[in-house]
């Protein structure tokens, strides 16, 4: 082969291999991520605070709903029923302790001024613990909501597991270190 043969071959060859790399189509090396709707846990919480149970309609957990307003009318129920009875047992005592003949209470002959003391304060302390479940309610309502939005994009798939695995370390002073590691697969 000749010096003018040698030289064809290398343009030949440079300019197929330039000509074959125009020639491809380069793709983009990016990935389309399609704009999603923000999920605010601000919202919920405020939607809850206004709303019991508002929130968790945001947040697409309808099944609390029922949850909440079961809890906080349950314990409504029985405040009102309690402070029905004390202020019929507050009335009684009044009655009793007033010094007037011609007002009579419900319970004479039944029931002692003592017993009547007793039942009336049974009856506010009742009453009183049931306005605490009613607004512990109303609070968790608020929090499960904020939690929730804000867990609300947290993948949840069959990857996700936690596992405790029996671990051995040596410590600096050459002892040997029994424990455990949690180990966690997203």
């Amino acid at each position: 082969m000749s010096l003018s043969q040698y030289i064809f071959l290398f343009i030949t060859c440079l300019f197929l291999s330039v000509g074959s790399l125009c020639a491809q189509e380069l793709e983009a090396d990016t990935i389309l991520v399609q704009p999603t709707k923000k999920h605010s846990p601000t919202k919920a919480t405020l939607m809850s605070m206004a709303v019991p149970g508002l929130g968790q309609v945001y947040n697409k957990k309808y099944w609390k709903v029922p949850v909440i307003y079961g809890g906080m009318g349950v314990s409504l129920y029985f405040a009102f029923s309690n402070n029905k009875e004390y202020q019929k047992y507050k009335e009684a005592y009044v009655y009793r302790l007033d010094g007037d003949s011609t007002t009579i209470d419900n319970f004479v002959d039944v029931l002692s001024e003592q017993s009547l003391k007793t039942n009336m304060d049974a009856f506010r302390r009742n009453r009183d613990f049931s306005y605490i479940i009613a607004g512990l309610f109303y609070v968790m309502n608020i929090i499960d909501a904020s939690v929730d939005a804000h867990l609300f994009t947290f993948p949840v798939n069959d990857h996700l597991s936690f596992k405790l695995e029996p671990q051995l370390q040596l410590t600096q002073n050459n002892e040997l270190s029994k424990g455990f590691t949690l180990v966690v697969n997203l």
